[in-house]
């Protein structure tokens, strides 16, 4: 029952953010960019959110729950790229897309900065950003209902459209600001949520029975989860720290970058959006990591990589 209670409250708080954005907004600009005026926190923090979602809580921690550290070299990768992004692009962009007409998106930006190629530009810029941000999108939707589908109970149907009508409902009424104030609160929950929960492992299960029952693991599977290296070539350190060029084009990230209110804002971001990520990456590993070793050592069976943090969630 709280579960049930916790997660309408959550409804409510969102859809309640949807509507008081919408009362905010009051032009076309304000619905698109939320006027350019957004602060360094929420620049940052909804950067974030909007940028990891459900990957940070079960693709990351499913992958080492998997393979191990060996899988983290992704996480190391995209706080790489996270950063240059920030510091090549964000602040160029947040000036140019103002200058070129105020250029509220990425393919009218195009137009404008290369006039002779308007057209073309457009209708390949924007059908590029609408073919990959449908998987996304789905991808997204996917995990929210994987979530509601564990912690309620809901059939996995009924739980993906909750969750997709729910986001559209919000983003709908309230436009930018509305989905950048609630991912602020969602990127708030997060970190708080994967730095507790291995920080519980560690209050329910001693190191000493960590180790135990990864050294046990490791005999079983022959896979040594401590390693970092293990099966990873020169090659694969480098494919999977390519994973941080994404950032550079990025739209849903690059957006945030344009609405800030100032390019001051964005250096203040920087460091805020690169702490949250150290830390929620860090804690996404460990959730792997010590979910991998408490189940093992509870003789817990996992079907399902990718719901460890959820399941660690449960039982915590």
């Amino acid at each position: 029952m709280q579960i049930y209670i916790t997660f309408g409250l959550y409804l409510v708080i969102i859809l309640g953010i949807g509507l008081y954005a919408y009362r905010s907004t009051q032009n076309f600009d304000d619905y698109i960019l939320g006027g350019r005026k957004m602060g360094s926190f929420v620049t940052a923090m909804s950067a974030g959110a909007s940028d990891m979602s459900g990957w940070l809580l079960m693709g990351l921690p499913g992958a080492i729950f998997l393979s191990g550290l060996s899988e983290a070299w992704i996480a190391v990768g995209l706080t790489v790229g996270a950063f240059l992004n920030y510091k090549i692009v964000a602040g160029r962009l947040r000036i140019f897309t103002e200058k070129y007409s105020n250029a509220l998106t990425l393919p009218e930006f195009f137009a404008q900065r290369f006039p002779r190629q308007k057209k073309a530009l457009k209708i390949i810029s924007s059908s590029i950003i609408l073919f990959f941000f449908t998987i996304y999108c789905a991808s997204g939707v996917v995990a929210g209902a994987k979530l509601f589908q564990s912690l309620l109970g809901l059939d996995y149907s009924t739980a993906l459209w909750l969750g997709a009508l729910a986001t559209i409902a919000y983003t709908f009424i309230g436009g930018y600001l509305a989905v950048s104030w609630s991912d602020t609160i969602q990127a708030t929950l997060m970190i708080f949520a994967l730095l507790l929960a291995p920080v519980m492992v560690l209050v329910n299960i001693s190191w000493e029975e960590i180790n135990m029952a990864l050294a046990i693991k490791s005999e079983a599977t022959h896979i040594p989860y401590s390693n970092w290296l293990h099966n990873v070539s020169g090659i694969g350190v480098i494919s999977a720290l390519a994973w941080g060029l994404g950032y550079f084009g990025q739209p849903h990230i690059l957006a945030r970058f344009m609405a800030a209110d100032s390019v001051q804002a964005l250096n203040k971001a920087r460091t805020i959006g690169i702490s949250w990520m150290l830390l929620c990456l860090g804690g996404a590993v460990a959730v792997g990591y010590f979910g991998l070793a408490y189940f093992t050592h509870q003789n817990i069976p996992l079907e399902n990589a990718e719901s460890v943090f959820i399941e660690l969630s449960k039982v915590m």
